[in-house]
């Protein structure tokens, strides 16, 4: 263990970094403003303690900046969880919540806690993750411009569009509209602008499904040969998880993408309920490529779908254990991709 801890609460316009000992003896602190220059400015005050780690809340989040410029200038980096802080920070008696107070829970967090993990440089996982989230958001921008466009058309048309709505048939349907009065014109050209709109979002949403599978194929993942795992869920499981080695064994796995029921049993009942915990991501991507094997009546997926059902199990039951099954092979799967890549590390002129 270092001998000095420097936790650091990280914010939007500053970062504040307070330094202890091994016994949790204050040592130090530095409010410094988020700027190019702000790892320099922490790197120079930390110089009095050659052996020292640094503590970052959230690496992987608000504080992921910071944290890669330290490990850019061969520092060792802690991510330490929002919640291990706040728990340190309640658990001291000082309950005042104030920035110094969080940073030295950050420090008392990575000092006292197990497991704290270690962050990494960013890696091709980042990228996945990158264009996962503009994918995801795209989604979602086009489901609202699509919710408007019906809002709309309901107010042109009797009973509006159908109920899966594309560019082409809305332009088509509008084409057909002769707008009575000036509100009915007002709408009409509405409408028209969130057809293009559309348009434009599907344009961006192709374009982005492109360097997705682009960056999948660099990755070199083996996930898109499970069934039903594409580039775009094969993007968002890779890029949420990054490092496969931080789960123990697909248990653990599961217990993390909310894959893994939850034990409810009080007295002689025993009953086990869906998670609500986990990364909701993973457990989203999960959930499609469930979905997509039920739907195909010749897949190993359905296959076991089916066998649940005869054993008595409600539809929803059926496809928790499904997903449960989809989990362990998205486990089994990064595992060996973890493996074979250190394989190559280890022998990079190997074949």
């Amino acid at each position: 263990m270092a001998s000095v801890m420097i936790g650091i609460d990280p914010h939007k316009a500053s970062h504040t970094a307070v330094a202890i000992s091994g016994s949790e003896e204050r040592l130090g602190e530095l409010r410094v403003r988020a700027s190019g220059a702000q790892a320099e400015r922490l790197l120079a005050w930390a110089a009095a303690w050659p052996e020292r780690t640094w503590a970052v809340e959230g690496a992987g989040g608000l504080g992921r900046l910071l944290a890669q410029q330290l490990l850019s200038a061969g520092e060792r980096v802690l991510d330490v969880q929002p919640k291990l802080g706040a728990v340190r920070l309640l658990a001291s008696g000082n309950v005042n919540k104030n920035d110094p107070n969080e940073a030295r829970s950050v420090a008392v967090a990575a000092l006292r806690s197990p497991g704290v993990r270690e962050a990494r440089p960013d890696d091709h996982a980042a990228v996945l993750k990158v264009w996962s989230k503009r994918h995801r958001d795209l989604g979602s921008s086009r489901t609202q411009v699509v919710c408007r466009l019906h809002a709309v058309l309901c107010e042109l048309v009797p009973g509006g569009a159908a109920k899966k709505i594309i560019a082409a048939h809305a332009a088509r349907l509008l084409d057909s509209i002769k707008p009575q009065g000036a509100v009915d014109a007002a709408r009409w050209e509405l409408a028209a602008a969130l057809i293009e709109d559309l348009r434009r979002t599907d344009a961006r949403l192709r374009e982005t499904k492109g360097k997705l599978a682009t960056a999948v194929r660099a990755s070199g993942t083996s996930l898109t040969g499970l069934f039903g795992v594409g580039p775009v869920i094969a993007a968002a499981v890779t890029g949420e998880v990054r490092d496969v080695s931080r789960f123990r064994n697909r248990d653990h796995f599961a217990a993390y993408n909310g894959t893994a029921p939850i034990e409810v049993s009080s007295g002689q009942r025993k009953v086990n309920r869906l998670s609500r915990r986990g990364n909701r991501r993973i457990n989203h991507a999960i959930h499609m490529a469930a979905i997509t094997q039920v739907r195909q009546p010749h897949s190993e997926g359905r296959a076991y779908y089916d066998k649940k059902l005869a054993e008595g199990k409600t539809h929803r039951e059926a496809l928790r254990s499904l997903k449960r099954q989809i989990s362990d092979a998205v486990f089994n799967r990064l595992r060996a991709d973890a493996q074979r890549a250190a394989g190559r590390v280890r022998d990079p002129g190997g074949q």
